[in-house]
């Protein structure tokens, strides 16, 4: 019998894909990939120039990194990447971005299987026809 809190997770995970994801289109330059992403955030504390405490919130999106595949080659998130959301008849475009010292992604499992990926909201599109 194998590890049951690994088989559990693989279980949790398999369900989440299965049940509470959407369509998103993940761009990177010329290239972009359809997957499956369940829509979270995430808040951070970041520190002003004035030495002020902000908090920022991301809209992340968690996502299989097995599907993460542009151009053949499967990958990681990178700063500046495009997420596109379609949203009655537009693509909402989220930037891959973290928040002050914030990195732009984590592993949201132990085994990596699932990405959360950090987002911002940074304009709207049509959706070609």
């Amino acid at each position: 019998m194998g590890d049951i809190l690994q088989v559990g997770s693989a279980w949790n995970e398999s369900m989440r894909h299965r049940h509470k994801t959407r369509p998103v289109i993940y761009c990177r330059g010329g290239l972009s990939v359809e997957l499956l992403a369940t829509v979270g955030r995430s808040t951070f504390e970041v520190v002003t120039a004035d030495g002020l405490v902000e908090q920022v919130e991301r809209r992340d999106y968690l996502l299989r990194a097995e599907d993460l595949v542009l151009g053949g080659e499967r990958t990681e998130p990178q700063p500046g990447d495009l997420i596109k959301e379609p949203l009655a008849g537009q693509h909402e475009l989220y930037e891959v971005m973290g928040a002050g010292q914030g990195k732009h992604f984590r592993k949201s499992d132990d085994d990596g299987l699932t990405l959360r990926v950090h987002t911002a909201h940074v304009g709207t599109v049509p959706i070609p026809a």
